[in-house]
């Protein structure tokens, strides 16, 4: 990963490029998923321990031991059920041996759920762990620590519904089936295109997602200005059960 500060300044307009965004695991809308935005305490809306852990609380020993040693942040992301598109975001700090709680957000994930074998158009997000390097969005740098790609190229279709068409504003690419250390809309798939790909940390539109997992635009503004390649970050992501797994 790089140092704190990098940028990158590409910046393109081309409809080329904006028609490649559906190939990925945020392209597209597809059926509406059900439920809409959620008056989600910001506070409690995850497992909370009572008292400062050692561990992510609610992620068992299969994921726990993925996170990497030198990961000083994590993002952990807890599907509120297997077939469900609703989630909770938490971002958590780790300070000496314990990991605080810092922030957490109401979220969608894919709008048929979770799986542990993605496969690309089934519209569920994968289970797993997976570092965060390089983010972007349609508009300026808005103060991120990851190195920030701004590109027209990453905006929604506007024949997509209006709704998500401010869906690309921000996000942070979650290194899945991705070259790390390129733009977030990298076509590039090192596992082959059957095993899906494109999935973003982005904002919210109000219901599931292609596979991606998408916050307010708070949120993603905080998550940008947070996330420090020096301290490793990664997502960890799943419903609850496979999370505990």
């Amino acid at each position: 990963m790089r140092g704190t500060g990098a940028r990158r300044a590409v910046v393109t307009t081309t409809v080329l490029g904006a028609l490649l965004i559906p190939l990925g695991g945020c392209g597209g809308p597809g059926p509406a998923a059900p439920g809409g935005p959620r008056a989600r305490a910001v506070d409690g809306s995850a497992d909370k321990p009572a008292d400062r852990p050692t561990r992510i609380p609610g992620v068992g020993d299969r994921l726990q031991r993925r996170i990497p040693a030198a990961s000083r942040q994590v993002v952990a992301v807890y599907g509120d059920g297997k077939d469900s598109p609703d989630a909770t975001v938490v971002l958590y700090t780790r300070r000496g041996s314990v990991w605080d709680r810092v922030r957490d957000w109401p979220a969608h994930n894919g709008g048929k759920g979770w799986t542990t074998d993605h496969r690309e158009g089934d519209r569920r997000s994968p289970v797993g762990v997976f570092t965060l390097s390089d983010a972007g969005g349609v508009l300026p740098d808005p103060g991120a620590r990851l190195p920030y790609t701004r590109s027209a190229a990453m905006a929604a279709p506007r024949w997509w519904p209006r709704s998500y068409w401010h869906d690309f504003d921000y996000v942070v690419a979650i290194d899945y089936n991705r070259v790390l250390g390129t733009p977030p809309n990298n076509q590039t798939r090192p596992r082959g295109y059957s095993e899906g790909g494109g999935i973003w940390l982005h904002l919210d539109h109000g219901s599931g997602t292609s596979a991606c997992v998408s916050v307010s635009r708070p949120a993603m503004r905080y998550l940008l200005r947070t996330l420090d390649p020096d301290r490793h970050p990664v997502v960890v992501m799943g419903d609850r059960a496979d999370l505990r797994a």
